[in-house]
């Protein structure tokens, strides 16, 4: 399994190689679409630099540039931010989005037993659900195995860049949430079947909560 250390990109390679501005940059930092904690200031040769986390400041520009002519830098930044805790949704508003399969929603009801409405993290929790089982890779008893897992861990609940695996050995799997920087080694005989990035997931259900126009339940 690949490493999960942290890759520094600095800022002028940054502007040289996504062909923006020292200006859009900032400006972008400032609306929140760019979290200031990937600023990261280091010594060098030359005095003190600003880098990137590579990976996710590249990942995070090309979305930017590819939806900022069709949604407002507001708008974006409501996609960006961290998890909108008072986000709710009734139960049947959102199976009447088909956001997630039939089957993914009610191993997730068995499961969560939401009391009318879904807050969005436990529509997170359905969207990952629905995403591994479309994979092939689980079955519906892991998938009720992975609500169990990722509804009792509140670093999961965090918002914080983080991938949700399941690693499974002679039939057996077993789920883990993996945070940077950092690294995780499987034993001999074991492999990744389900690999889930939780921030990528937070910022897809937001696109299209967003675009249905989702109310905040207070």
């Amino acid at each position: 399994m690949g490493h999960l250390e942290e890759d520094l990109i600095s800022k002028r390679e940054l502007l040289d190689a996504t062909g923006i501005s020292y200006g859009q940059l900032y400006r972008w930092k400032r609306k929140n679409l760019i979290p200031e904690d990937w600023f990261i200031r280091k010594s060098t040769f030359t005095g003190q630099e600003t880098f990137f986390p590579r990976a996710l400041i590249l990942e995070r520009i090309g979305k930017i540039k590819g939806m900022k002519d069709e949604r407002s830098l507001d708008e974006l930044a409501g996609v960006f931010s961290p998890v909108p805790a008072d986000l709710t949704l009734g139960v049947d508003e959102f199976a009447g989005r088909n956001i997630v399969t039939e089957m993914a929603l009610d191993a997730a009801l068995e499961v969560l037993a939401p009391s009318g409405r879904l807050s969005f993290t436990q529509m997170l929790w359905i969207f990952i659900l629905d995403r591994a089982l479309r994979s092939g890779e689980i079955g519906l008893e892991e998938g009720r195995g992975l609500l169990r897992f990722l509804s009792g861990s509140e670093e999961a609940a965090s918002g914080r860049p983080s991938e949700v695996l399941c690693a499974r050995k002679l039939g057996v799997a077993i789920w883990l949430l993996a945070m940077p920087p950092g690294a995780a080694l499987l034993e001999d005989g074991a492999k990744i079947c389900v690999r889930e990035s939780v921030h990528e997931c937070i910022e897809a259900l937001k696109l299209v909560l967003v675009g249905g126009g989702v109310t905040d339940g207070r």
